[in-house]
């Protein structure tokens, strides 16, 4: 073999092991971008945003913008090198609005869509034998509408219907995943002389949570996730409720396996009502206040910060644990730009001492304490981590201001 060949094999080689390095770099660039690179961004409404700050992910190019929808929405086709294709990103316009931070305490009170079906029981009957008239016919998680062609909205008239039936075959109207169906039960003579379907049901709930946020108009939004039935574990489809002060009297603190809880008495009265709640969302329920200037809650003015501007790194909580309205340090320790889940779209880890003295770290209850960074509103507390009484998860403030509208 001449030298001059061995040259060129040796250039050709090099060439290849070049190409490979350059192939591998640019496919681990297009796995990062795609992960690390939302799906979906907001903007406000008005303001020309810097693609080149956004997108600013090394040998990323944005195409053109192209329009999808009627409401301002369109979407931007990210390539790698200008060449590759990358993904697209869909930017949806989100008004500027004057937007309040809370942390209060609110005591919680709503009743369900009808009458929610928790589960069938056995009833003794008074022949002795034990009967299970509603098994596999009525579901948990079924909402009863009515009954023989009357809207119920509560268990005590279900109970009476149930009483006038003398064990006459009912009709009941469910809501069963988004759609009405049409039932026949049969209510036993129990052992105690009295009729029953032999189900267990709920028609409203009540509890304690932390106001995120109001808008301007008095718009507010609580929680950063849906109420869900503790025995269902499904979301309570409501038919409305309302919002009271609360108090909080002791904490439950959390330790890693054990999450605690804010202890408080809501009171019902009707001078501590501050609000109607019209939507129980994935993202928190939203309602509005009666009075923004006589709700008494600890509002404080915030520019919004979108999903977009959260880095990992220091930020705060705003909440209340011991009677007053504090502000508490965390870390931002990981951000998920594409959660399928919304209300766990970034983790924070508690590093304030007073509040790990003072609770373990995030406790039931304080779901819906806006989260704080660089002087803006950027989300709420939502969830705690079981083995880690300390960390959470949190909500974009973006999601739970869309489900307010």
């Amino acid at each position: 073999m001449s030298l001059n060949t061995a040259k060129i094999r040796y250039r050709r080689f090099l060439c290849g092991l070049l190409a490979v390095a350059l192939a591998g770099m640019g496919f681990l660039t297009w796995r990062q971008a795609r992960e690390e690179i939302p799906d979906e961004v907001r903007v406000f409404a008005g303001r020309d945003p810097s693609w080149e700050e956004l997108f600013d992910f090394p040998f990323v190019s944005y195409e053109d913008a192209v329009e999808v929808s009627g409401n301002g929405s369109y979407r931007i086709d990210l390539k790698i090198f200008g060449v590759i294709p990358l993904k697209t990103v869909k930017v949806s316009p989100l008004e500027e609005q004057q937007v309040y931070a809370s942390g209060s305490p609110v005591g919680i009170y709503m009743e369900t869509k009808g009458i929610l079906v928790i589960d069938c029981g056995q009833i003794r009957g008074r022949d002795g034998i034990s009967r299970m008239p509603a098994e596999h016919i009525v579901q948990s998680g079924d909402y009863i509408c009515s009954v023989n062609g009357e809207e119920v909205s509560d268990k005590d008239r279900l109970m009476e219907l149930v009483a006038e039936s003398e064990g006459q075959t009912m009709e009941l109207e469910v809501l069963r995943g988004g759609e009405r169906i049409t039932l026949a039960l049969t209510p036993v003579l129990a052992e105690d002389g009295t009729y029953k379907l032999g189900i267990w049901v709920r028609d409203n709930i009540q509890g304690i949570g932390t106001l995120t946020c109001v808008t301007g108009s008095g718009r507010f939004a609580a929680l950063g996730h849906g109420i869900s039935d503790i025995d269902t574990g499904t979301r309570l489809e409501i038919e409305d409720g309302e919002l009271y002060h609360a108090q909080i009297l002791s904490i439950q603190k959390g330790e890693n396996g054990n999450p605690g809880e804010l202890r408080g008495v809501i009171n019902y009265e009707k001078s501590q009502k501050i609000g109607e709640i019209g939507r129980n969302t994935a993202n928190g329920i939203v309602g509005q206040l009666d009075s923004l200037e006589e709700c008494q809650m600890n509002l404080q003015e915030y520019e919004i910060g979108l999903k977009q501007e959260l880095t990992t790194g220091p930020a705060s909580i705003i909440c209340n644990v011991d009677g007053q309205v504090e502000e508490y340090s965390i870390e931002i320790t990981d951000i998920d730009w594409n959660s399928q889940d919304t209300n766990k779209s970034f983790e924070i880890h508690v590093t304030d001492k007073n509040l790990r003295e003072k609770t373990g770290g995030i406790v039931q209850g304080m779901s819906g304490s806006p989260i704080l960074q660089n002087g803006k509103l950027v989300g709420a507390v939502t969830h705690v981590f079981i083995q880690d009484s300390a960390g959470g998860y949190g909500i974009f403030i973006e999601n739970m201001l869309e489900s307010m509208e």
